[in-house]
């Protein structure tokens, strides 16, 4: 991104902060409080391009305020640059925020949702009072002349605030899936990342396929959204000391603290710190989804003023008992699960021999015909971007489903790296296929326990055999630029061999709104589970597994 374009989206990010047009002068102020050094004639002279752009529009004297079509840019437009800003944007509310828990005035972190029945109000209730919340304290909107309500409730993010302002840095790692049984938490299951998303963690976990929070409070089993964040130890006793002052204020939600350097539900610690879970402050408006209600969750969207928040109920009885079982085996990442069978690959691209990586996505048997079908469509209707390889397996317990087994795109990585060539696969994504094709959504491999492939497909976030702009499963990679030309010669075969490969970058360049590091450059490769994603959308259950298994390219049969 150039220097000028960094500043356009820093500056429709203010904007789109503000619920007024404003002028250049605060927008110049606003810029050199994030390190810009901008004066106001600079301003005006980006604002006049950001408005030719249609991203910005003038309020009469009032000064600008950001459109709609700014917004989608903001959203979109500059992804490889939004995969860094989740993670700074939880860093700027952790410095904003200026809650004074003697006092108890100030700013917190807060979460606002939107929900459209009454009775949903009685779940969130239901939620808090058994602690499954960071705090009882809300603020309740009723929209006028709408079925809309906003429920605000307290970002686990207040509590970090906290710790910072009393000189003590708290780090968040990971949002994540946390497994209780017994009322007892047991391990994480899921992670990801804070940091090379463009989702926010828990937002990725805020489905009833992931979560189960009212089993939780009603059979003591099940699971919860939760973050995971470090410490150092030295300031181990005076956060402990901290946290019980927060919770006779109603701000809690710790599920548990490690020893120094000591791993805390599965997960390691590193050297010299102490790791915290604190329950995902969104678990309330999971539980409202778990029963089948619309609601439309923000997290850590704002800051308000700690006394505009009132508890919900007076009375809190955690459900939870302290995290005392048996040390956990660590929860692997999902590259880290991967690489021994990138390794394996030995597809020979001349042959068109060897084993591949595939996934393997089950059906039941009486659906087996309309999903071939499906599939069949789905290629012949995209060719360009669609993988037409697929294998039948049997299911490894039930006979009456059907594995359907495609090639996974980490094949590309395994090729490559068993010619010499180091290929390193940096993000899964979602791809749209406007004219150029953009990455809208990029997840790191290097971050997550889960295939991102995945997610996008449990969210409903694919268009892969609808009309009009599709949004596919597509991945990107990296390689050192010295072996450009022979995996160039590589790829070129594996794309007429029919594998999905877009685009071969070029140094420096934003491959589809990915960026790929110095001296390397960028492939965009489409997902194996394309064919699967369509199956879902016309609405044959199946169940989506990814990099699974090596199975023979030549065993494969063709769309």
């Amino acid at each position: 991104m150039s220097e000028s374009e960094h500043r356009m989206i820093e500056i429709l990010r203010i904007l789109d902060e503000q619920d007024r047009p404003i002028g250049s002068k605060l927008i110049a102020d606003e810029l050199k409080n994030k390190g810009f050094n901008l004066g106001e004639r600079a301003v005006r002279y980006h604002m006049q391009i950001l408005d030719e752009k249609g991203y910005t529009e003038r309020i009469g004297y009032a000064g600008r305020q950001i459109t709609r079509q700014g917004r989608e840019k903001l959203e979109k437009g500059l992804l490889y640059d939004q995969v860094d800003f989740i993670n700074s944007k939880f860093e700027e509310m952790i410095y904003l925020s200026d809650f004074n828990y003697m006092t108890q005035t100030g700013n917190v972190v807060v979460n606002t949702s939107t929900i459209y029945n009454e009775e949903s109000i009685n779940i969130i209730e239901m939620i808090v009072e058994s602690g499954l919340s960071v705090s009882p304290y809300v603020n309740i909107n009723r929209i006028k002349n709408s079925d809309e309500i906003e429920v605000t409730t307290l970002c686990g993010t207040t509590i970090d605030g906290i710790l910072l302002n009393e000189g003590i840095p708290s780090q968040p790692l990971y949002g994540g899936i946390l497994k209780i049984e017994d009322f007892q938490p047991i391990k994480f299951t899921e992670l990801i990342s804070y940091r090379k998303t463009s989702l926010t963690p828990l937002d990725v976990f805020s489905t009833p396929q992931y979560t189960s929070v009212i089993d939780v409070v009603t059979k003591g089993k099940g699971s919860i959204p939760a973050n995971f964040r470090v410490i150092p130890g030295a300031g181990k006793e005076k956060t402990i000391d901290i946290l019980h002052k927060l919770d006779k204020i109603g701000i809690g939600g710790v599920i548990g603290i490690s020893n120094e350097s000591e791993d805390l539900l599965g997960l390691p610690v590193p050297n010299g710190m102490v790791g915290i879970a604190i329950v995902g402050g969104i678990t309330p408006f999971c539980a409202i989804k778990e029963l089948g209600e619309e609601i439309d969750i923000k997290i850590a969207e704002e800051l308000k003023d700690f006394k505009s928040l009132s508890p919900i109920t007076a009375s809190i009885t955690p459900v939870l008992k302290a995290p005392t079982v048996p040390k956990q085996t660590k929860l692997p990442l999902l590259l880290s699960k991967s690489w021994n069978l990138i390794q394996q690959v030995d597809f020979d691209v001349e042959k068109r021999k060897g084993d591949i990586i595939a996934n393997v996505s089950y059906v039941k048997k009486e659906d087996l015909d309309e999903s071939l079908k499906i599939m069949g469509e789905t290629y012949n209707n995209n060719p360009k971007y669609i993988n037409p390889y697929y294998k039948l397996l049997n299911h490894p317990t039930d006979n009456d489903k059907v594995g359907i087994a495609t090639i996974c795109s980490l094949t590309i990585d395994g090729l490559l790296i068993n010619n010499g060539i180091m290929c390193n696969p940096v993000y899964s994504g979602l791809l749209e296929l406007t004219e150029p094709p953009t990455f809208i959504e990029l997840i790191s491999y290097t971050g997550t326990t889960i295939d991102p492939h995945k997610i996008f497909i449990s969210k409903n976030m694919t268009s892969i055999s609808k009309d009009g702009i599709g949004k596919i499963l597509a991945s990107f990679k990296e390689i050192p630029y010295i072996s450009r030309d022979y995996a160039v010669h590589l790829l070129d075969i594996l794309k007429n061999t029919g594998f999905s490969i877009y685009k071969i970058g070029k140094p420096r360049e934003v491959t589809y709104n990915a960026k790929a590091e110095n001296y390397n450059f960028g492939i965009v490769a489409g997902g194996g589970l394309n064919t699967i994603g369509a199956i879902r959308e016309h609405g044959i259950p199946i169940e989506v597994k990814s990099i699974e298994t090596l199975v023979p390219f030549e065993e494969m049969d063709r769309l």
